[in-house]
């Protein structure tokens, strides 16, 4: 049974950058090829980024991508590494729309495609066939679908290609694997992270490979791309589903495994027309040279618990927003509070306490607590901390424009959203919001005050994980022997905005675990105001609630982005109109 020796390489590309990615890329198959690879697998689109949205409508960027995939096979070669065929998504085109007459999609000119580089050229193609419409993905929109299978023939053995979704739909590619008779199934993806995902995407695979009775081996991306995150994560199984390798989530990875692969169906028997097989080219000495290789103990990454993923997910969403739009460092008013503390030591676990920096912005009714506990916050983590009390600002704004109640708080927060960006103006910082999803879902912000900024790390976080997440923090940092960034009191005291006396969230709010509850069935489970009252709710605070989800949609429309860790994030995955009456439950 011949052998191969595969490496799956899970890159972080910034979108756009064809040339860093390509030196990458370059990087990346030196590593393999030093350590014995037969073939080398990226993710879906490596050389450009993922998702590329409309840029799959500019002609000049598919010209640019199409080039670039060709010049890097020249590269590789020129580099001693053109024997080993290397696998690489990309955009492709332009093309003329409609071109190949199976597009929903009338000004479609791309495909999403995935080319085999070797000896210095594009030896293969091949494009995705299933066009995702859902969530976050609008390809059905922008892209061409393929309608051929791709069968590399190599060292004895048939290996089939396909490309993220085509794995997840039924027939289609995936069908014609198993009456192609490969022994192996390469699959290249861009799949984002998800909270539980894992409890779908490897049972799939799993079930693809007994399905197809081949190895499957899927390589994913890692990192942040503006509100998605890659959690990498990519994976070999064999036939029955048992794991051969696996890498860890959200960091780059090089992950090396050796298969034996059936060569039983790598035959010369008529394939059907719309799958295509490709014979590469192998050194004459290759099959010596395989024998003679000593095996190799394959990785077998162990996923961290559920916090954890979710604690990594937020800090490399961040790290990558700040580090590819080339920011120096972040801002962000310090309250006193859990998600202001959170947000801080998500920054410094992302890019570092020095390159984080705080502002305490006390008001007249602000608590000594809620000083102290932002001082001892800044402490703990080591940030750039300052203090700059908004009462002599909001004074003349009252007084001038006769401001009480519920337009004199909102002035305050807007004060505290002047103060953020006019220092991020003057020193060139990225304002951070620190709102969270229960907040920002029942439009419990002041618009242009504390939602201010570019990015919003807990824009998808509900306000009772806030918590748990501070406690995993403080918890993970102790068992280390470290600091916890987060004062207990931040933790334990009652939320508040203290935008007047004595003020508490729940004077307007319920109670955090009802109202996420709530909110849960509303926004992630798509029920009713009367099938929520059958859950248990009593039905004011049902429709209460409900109601301020829907009247929020347009303060949601004005704010930053965030990182997506749940089914149903705001933004794209959950897209309604601002003028709405509803006439009925």
């Amino acid at each position: 049974m011949p052998r191969l020796r595969l490496a799956l390489a899970q890159t972080n590309p910034v979108l756009g950058d064809l040339d860093g990615n390509a030196r990458s890329i370059i990087h990346w198959v030196r590593d393999a090829v030093a350590g014995g690879a037969d073939l080398v697998a990226f993710g879906e689109m490596a050389i450009s980024g993922y998702p590329i949205e409309d840029l799959a409508l500019r002609p000049s960027f598919l010209a640019a991508a199409h080039e670039r995939i060709e010049r890097l096979a020249a590269e590789l070669a020129e580099a001693g590494l053109g024997d080993v065929p290397v696998i690489v998504g990309h955009p492709d085109g332009p093309f003329e729309p409609r071109l190949f007459g199976t597009s929903n999609a009338p000004t479609a000119i791309a495909q999403n495609a995935a080319s085999v580089l070797q000896g210095g050229r594009v030896v293969a193609r091949y494009a995705k066939h299933h066009l995702p419409n859902y969530s976050v993905f609008d390809e059905y929109r922008i892209f061409i679908p393929g309608d051929e299978l791709l069968v590399l023939r190599m060292n004895g053995v048939d290996v089939a290609l396909i490309i993220c979704e085509d794995l997840w739909r039924d027939g289609g590619p995936v069908g014609r694997v198993l009456h192609a008779d490969a022994g192996l199934l390469v699959v290249i993806n861009g799949s984002p992270y998800e909270r539980d995902k894992d409890e779908v995407r490897l049972p799939l695979v799993t079930r693809r490979a007994t399905e197809t009775d081949t190895i499957v081996a899927y390589v994913n991306l890692v990192g942040g791309q503006d509100d998605l995150v890659f959690d990498g994560d990519s994976v070999v199984v064999d036939r029955d589903g048992a794991i051969l390798a696996r890498a860890p989530q959200f960091t780059e990875h090089l992950l090396f495994v050796d298969v034996d692969v059936d060569a039983e169906g790598a035959t010369d028997t008529p394939l059907p027309p719309d799958v295509q097989r490709i014979e590469l080219d192998v050194p004459a000495d290759h099959a010596a040279a395989v024998a003679e290789k000593a095996p190799i103990a394959a990785d077998i990454a162990q996923l961290p618990d559920d916090l954890e993923q979710i604690w990594n997910a937020l800090v490399l969403a961040l790290r990558d927003y700040v580090e590819k739009n080339r920011f120096p460092s972040v801002i962000l008013g310090l309250s006193g509070g859990i998600d202001s503390a959170v947000c801080a030591a998500i920054s410094a676990d992302a890019i570092g306490a020095d390159r984080v920096f705080g502002v305490s912005m006390p008001s007249r009714y602000s608590s000594d607590h809620s000083r102290s506990d932002a001082d001892d916050l800044a402490e703990r983590i080591g940030l750039h901390y300052r203090t700059e009390a908004i009462a002599d600002l909001v004074i003349p704004f009252e007084t001038q424009l006769g401001l009480t109640e519920i337009a004199a708080e909102n002035l305050q927060a807007r004060a505290r959203g002047v103060i953020l960006m006019g220092l991020s103006n003057q020193e060139g910082h990225l304002v951070l919001t620190t709102g969270n999803k229960s907040e920002l879902a029942v439009g419990y912000s002041t618009i242009y005050g504390d939602s201010v900024g570019g990015f919003g790390p807990l824009k998808d976080v509900p306000k009772m994980l806030v918590w748990e997440l501070a406690r995993w923090r403080n918890s993970f940092a102790e068992r280390r022997g470290e600091v916890a960034p987060i004062p207990e009191n931040s933790i334990s005291k009652p939320p508040s905005a203290e935008l007047r006396p004595d003020q508490t969230d729940q004077d307007s709010l319920p109670d955090y675990d009802v109202l996420d509850a709530i909110l849960e069935a509303y926004i992630n489970g798509g029920l009713s105001i009367s099938e929520i009252v059958a859950l248990g709710f009593d039905e004011p605070t049902v429709t209460r609630i409900t109601t301020l989800v829907d009247r929020a949609e347009w303060k949601r429309r004005q704010s930053a982005i965030g990182p997506k860790i749940s089914r149903t994030a705001f933004g794209r995955d959950r897209r309604l109109p601002i003028t709405y009456r509803p006439s009925a439950v």
